[in-house]
């Protein structure tokens, strides 16, 4: 007998921020498990290569522009999904930016606002939009979902000229785990997840760098940056109905870093 649970078919798939990085390699993770995919992104250009990938997989794909950091965008961009998809059973709240400031004494204004902008309020608009449409399926007799945020190491250790970004992690942390005790009555899960240091355009300077090389990726136990495709088997697990019962949890993916 063969274990099916890890089979989405049948299901759709919500990933923001899902033309790069960590979010497409999520979207390709999930696609190819038989899940139908919506990706939001505000780069007309990577939505489209990021379509193609996705559509390679077969199955049925979208993409949207959507910026989150405008509660009304989420709101529109959710119902035009639901409108084309007819449901959402998984949500990937992963749209993130940002900023490295030369000193913490540096942060502040328009650069600021718009990392929380997109970072904590983004995720919150997208999660509750899901939420939303997970409670009323569930009333109509449908019940169950899954809610996954994307935080980030970051959000437990200290992270020098960066503490806004990790603020926004640490916080939806909190924001995920109230979801998961609040709907759980509705069949929802949230979980959030949390990489490690994982080689993405928003990590490329950081690549780049002899000396953070040296002393921090020489700290990852494997002593080597992580993949985004090495996101894509815990957020096929969190979509699929293995993971039914698992809830409220934080799940770090990052090699080992956080125990050496």
């Amino acid at each position: 007998m063969t274990y099916k649970l890890f089979d989405l078919t049948g299901k759709v798939a919500l990933v923001t921020g899902g033309n790069g990085g960590i979010g497409l390699a999520m979207a390709e993770a999930l696609a190819q498990a038989g899940a139908s995919v919506e990706i939001w992104g505000t780069n007309l250009e990577k939505n489209a290569r990021a379509l193609a990938q996705l559509k390679a997989h077969g199955g049925k794909v979208g993409a949207r522009i959507v910026d989150v950091s405008a509660e009304e965008n989420v709101v529109a961009g959710f119902n035009a999904t639901l409108a084309e998809f007819g449901r959402v059973d998984s949500c990937f709240a992963n749209a993130g930016i940002s900023n490295r400031w030369k000193s913490f004494l540096d942060i502040g204004g328009e650069d600021y606002r718009r990392v929380m902008a997109v970072n904590l309020d983004g995720m919150i608009w997208t999660m509750r939009e899901a939420c939303r449409h997970m409670k009323a399926r569930a009333e109509a007799g449908d019940p169950g979902g899954s809610i996954v945020a994307l935080a980030s190491l970051g959000a437990l250790f200290g992270a020098a000229r960066n503490q806004d970004y990790t603020a926004t992690k640490a916080a939806i942390i909190s924001v995920t785990n109230g979801i998961a005790v609040e709907f759980a009555r509705y069949g929802v899960r949230a979980n959030s997840l949390m990489p490690g240091w994982i080689a993405t355009d928003m990590t490329g300077a950081s690549q780049e760098s002899e000396v953070f090389v040296k002393n921090v990726i020489s700290r990852v136990p494997y002593r080597r940056w992580g993949r985004p495709d090495e996101l894509g088997g815990i957020a096929v697990y969190l979509a699929s109905d293995a993971s039914s019962f698992h809830n409220g949890d934080s799940i770090l993916v990052d090699g080992g870093y956080s125990k050496f």
